[in-house]
């Protein structure tokens, strides 16, 4: 690479033949080093990792996800560092602007577009979570891996102020959501009895019950989801920490998945007034207000979500939540209300956005032959 700069890539994998080969062929042109912390692979990960270029280190695995991860950052000789998971990768349009990161003379954070993908194979456009990740971090200034699953970076310590953080134009996706890897039992039960344990500390981290509810989310434990994000929101108020966003898109969609509308209103008002720009909790409150058919104003709920828009990746938001999906749900509002020809031009609108959607399609075709 040219410059005197170097950016290292590192990560920590296991028995990820599937998927590593991808993951660095997608950045082993634009990084200076890639750092590989193998953590016990029986299968060809290391022989993948090595014949791609990379440096792999043998780590024997403590049960600790960060201080595998810390483990790699020693390692590291780069000016800056990007850490990316084994079934993940770079876009290979936006990879060469990964190297942006070395004009950056004022921030020691960069942020990346992070796409997860759910669903079923193969993955689609509109079935994904997208969110502004910090994957980019400068190296040698004390920024480490906390926790033993779900590890994190500890940025706050060091840089207070995150709300001013660049951006890179660069996505980065995500595959360990979809069906096919959430359906893997031996996956669930290593994440949950890690955090099992987690939680059994002295002092647990708030995040470690947001973990375990995303976990019983996936398996569709729905209640159990809404107990253990409660938890995680007291905690951090316990702490005297404003509860992340993230919690409060699980806890209520924790409950409309439950079928409790009468348990997320009006109470989702005030995680509103927390977070007022966040489009899945106006979306939320819309598809709760239909339910309980106050019309007029889901409908407000739905116009606005369109309004918000998709732009704003500082919180969790799922694909689709200001654009087709409040169309979607205007048309079936507007059913409700009468309004067929209102309901078929909403049941377009989506169609226009999101040709393939299933549902508007659906309602689209019964309201034509209705």
């Amino acid at each position: 690479m040219s410059g005197n700069s170097k950016l290292s890539l590192c990560m920590i994998v296991k028995n990820e033949e599937r998927w590593i080969a991808r993951c660095l062929t997608s950045v082993k042109d634009v990084v200076d080093e890639m750092i590989v912390v193998d953590t016990g692979s029986s299968d060809r990960t290391q022989e993948i990792a090595k014949a791609l270029g990379a440096s792999v280190y043998p780590y024997p695995w403590s049960g600790h996800f960060a201080d595998a991860r810390n483990f790699g950052i020693e390692k590291a000789t780069g000016e800056w560092i990007l850490w990316l998971d084994a079934d993940e990768e770079v876009d290979v349009k936006d990879a060469p602007h990964l190297r942006d990161v070395m004009a950056l003379s004022d921030h020691s954070i960069a942020l990346i577009e992070l796409i997860n993908f759910h669903g079923a194979s193969p993955p689609h456009a509109n079935n994904a979570y997208r969110l502004a990740h910090h994957r980019l971090f400068r190296n040698g200034i004390g920024l480490r891996f906390q926790n033993s699953i779900h590890e994190q970076l500890i940025v706050a310590d060091i840089i207070p102020n995150l709300s001013a953080l660049p951006s890179l134009p660069v996505k980065v996706y995500h595959y360990g959501y979809m069906d096919t890897v959430t359906k893997d039992k031996k996956k669930f039960e290593r994440n949950h009895s890690l955090l099992v344990k987690a939680a059994e500390a002295s002092d647990p981290d708030p995040w470690v019950y947001y973990h375990l509810a995303s976990e019983a989310y996936r398996i569709q434990e729905y209640k159990l989801s809404f107990e253990q994000v409660n938890k995680s929101i007291i905690h951090f108020l316990q702490k005297g920490l404003t509860p992340p966003s993230m919690l409060y898109k699980l806890k209520y969609a924790s409950l409309l998945s439950l079928g409790s509308f009468d348990g997320a209103w009006p109470a989702i008002d005030k995680a509103i007034a927390m977070y007022p720009d966040y489009v899945d909790l106006h979306f939320y409150k819309g598809v709760i207000l239909m339910q309980k058919d106050h019309l007029e104003e889901a409908l407000a709920s739905f116009r606005y979500c369109l309004e918000l828009g998709e732009g704003n990746l500082n919180h969790l938001t799922l694909k689709g939540l200001g654009s087709f999906q409040p169309w979607y749900y205007i048309g079936l509002c507007q059913e409700k209300k009468g309004n067929p020809e209102e309901a078929r031009e909403a049941y377009e609108e989506a169609l226009k956005l999101s040709p393939e959607h299933p549902e508007a399609r659906e309602a689209y075709s019964h309201l034509l032959s209705g």
